[in-house]
């Protein structure tokens, strides 16, 4: 599980939440990631939820990309 870098119950809440949507979003084909700097990228992820790691591939326009789960905002499902 993923550490919490501080004891504040809404940022609990968040991660947490953030946590069971990534689990979701493993099995899905496409995912939209929302991180907390303003962009917005599609793709499809993998998850280490031990680590609150992963990464969000998007072969259509050749990247990916590695996130941390406190750099995200939402996960969605489009």
């Amino acid at each position: 599980m993923v550490r919490l870098a501080d004891n504040d119950p809404d940022l609990t809440e968040q991660i947490q939440k953030l946590m069971q949507r990534l689990r979701e979003a493993r099995t899905q084909p496409n995912v939209q990631l929302a991180f907390r700097d303003g962009r917005r990228l599609v793709g499809a992820i993998t998850f280490v939820e031990r680590l609150g790691t992963g990464r969000l591939i998007n072969v259509e326009e050749e990247f990916a990309l590695d996130f941390n789960i406190y750099d995200l905002e939402t996960v969605d499902f489009p």
